[in-house]
This record gives C-alpha cells, sequence and structure tokens, in this order.
C-alpha cells in the first residue's frame, strides 16, 4: 500500500519552545492511523505542522510528491489535505449551506461534491439555512467535517473529533470515517480515549514528549493493553 503522508525528522515548537522531537510516521492510503498520548505530548502540534500553522524548523513532511513544508499554510489544504481543529472552527453567524460554499471554493470545487458530502451528513440537509452558530454540538462536528470533505482531500486530519459528543453522535462519525476509509481517504486521528479509537483506526502511533515511540496495529492493541498503560495512563 503506497504512502499518501510522511512525516520524517520534523522538528517544531512555539517560539523557543521545542515541541516535535524528530516526529516521524507514515500514513497510508486509506488508512486510519491515530495519535494517542498523554496531553501536552504534541498530537495537535503535529497535525498543525502538517497544515503549516506551526512552522517546521527541521525534518520533511511530504504528500505524495510534493514538500509541504516548502507551502505556505494557505495553500496545504489546496494540495489535498483537510483539517477539522479541535473546537470546529465554524463561522458560526454563516449558515450551513455558506460553510460549505468555503469548504468548496478551496479546491474550485462544485455541486456534485456537495450532494456527495451531504450524502454522509443527512441531517445537513435539512438544515442548510440554519445559523452554524445554533446547531447542537454534534451537528456542528458534522459541518466541521462536511467542510473539510467539500475539499474532496487525499488526507484528513480530525483532532478529537469525539469529544463531548453523545454516543450515537460519535458512533456517526466512525461511519463516517469507514465510510472515506472505504473511498480511499487517508485519516489522522488524534484522540485521547482508546474505546473511542479501537472500533475505528488500523494503526495507533503513541506519542510521548513530541516523538513517535511506538507504533501497533489494533489488533496488538487489544492483545497488548498494557501498551496503552504505558504511554497513556489508562487501561
Amino acid at each position: 500500500m503506497a504512502d499518501a503522508l510522511t512525516m520524517t525528522g520534523v522538528q517544531a515548537g512555539y517560539g523557543e519552545v521545542a515541541v516535535l522531537h524528530d516526529f516521524s510516521l507514515t500514513l497510508a492510503r486509506g488508512e486510519v492511523l491515530c495519535l494517542l498520548g498523554r496531553n501536552g505530548a504534541g498530537k495537535t502540534t503535529a497535525l498543525k505542522t502538517i497544515m503549516g500553522l506551526v512552522r517546521a524548523s527541521a525534518g520533511s513532511i511530504r504528500l505524495g510528491d510534493v514538500e509541504l513544508t516548502a507551502l505556505p499554510a494557505h495553500e496545504v489544504p489546496r494540495a489535498g489535505i483537510a483539517y477539522v481543529p479541535q473546537g470546529r472552527r465554524l463561522f458560526a453567524e454563516m449558515t450551513v449551506a455558506e460553510n460549505l460554499t468555503i469548504g468548496l471554493m478551496t479546491r474550485n470545487r462544485g455541486a456534485a461534491v456537495r450532494a456527495r458530502v451531504l450524502d454522509l451528513f443527512p441531517v445537513l440537509r435539512e438544515r442548510l439555512s440554519q445559523r452554524a452558530g445554533t446547531l447542537s454540538g454534534g451537528e456542528q462536528q458534522m459541518l466541521a467535517m462536511a467542510r473539510a470533505l467539500c475539499l474532496e482531500p487525499d488526507v484528513l486530519l480530525l483532532d478529537e473529533p469525539t469529544e463531548g459528543l453523545m454516543p450515537a453522535m460519535i458512533a456517526r462519525i466512525r461511519e463516517t470515517v469507514s465510510a472515506l476509509r472505504a473511498a480511499g481517504v487517508s485519516t489522522l486521528l488524534v484522540e485521547q480515549r482508546v474505546d473511542a479509537v479501537l472500533p475505528v483506526a488500523d494503526r495507533v502511533a503513541f506519542v510521548e514528549t513530541g516523538r513517535v515511540r511506538e507504533v501497533a496495529d489494533v489488533a496488538r492493541l487489544r492483545a497488548e493493553p498494557g501498551l496503552v498503560r504505558k504511554y497513556v495512563g489508562v487501561g
């Protein structure tokens, strides 16, 4: 299976504070890879560095043949990477339809792409004229994912998408990630809870002090629960 995204020896941080140290991982095409680790381990910084929101001071981040560290941040989504940050960052005063249009404009996509995205999130069809800020938390998360998918991305970055959601909404998001995998989209997923990861991930990369310490497939994770305790501190 070909690699969709490769990070090699990446160093990044905020000002004088280094967060990522020799951070390396590969995400295969159509794979769901979860970054798991304690708070402050560097998981969110890794996603922001991929997107160019935090600049890598060393190392390489490649999407296929494209070196992402050479691009300004606004060009990274156009290269084919979509990002759903923690907290969703929707345009609250705009309608659902207007938020989706902003996603479509990023790579000049049209009505056919919007229709396919709405097929994944049918509830949004009923909310197109509603302001995003008035949606429920679960609906806002769906809209954030839908807006990202309007790019028709090769790689989707999700930062704690299930945080604070009801079980039914969590299940819907898992179903969506599984459908995207079937369509060949690669997903890099940050989560805190292993129970949110096991039903959907192919592999888990354990992040500790800004480094990927170990990568395990889900079968091994189920067989060796001590791995989770070692890196996350919970069973």
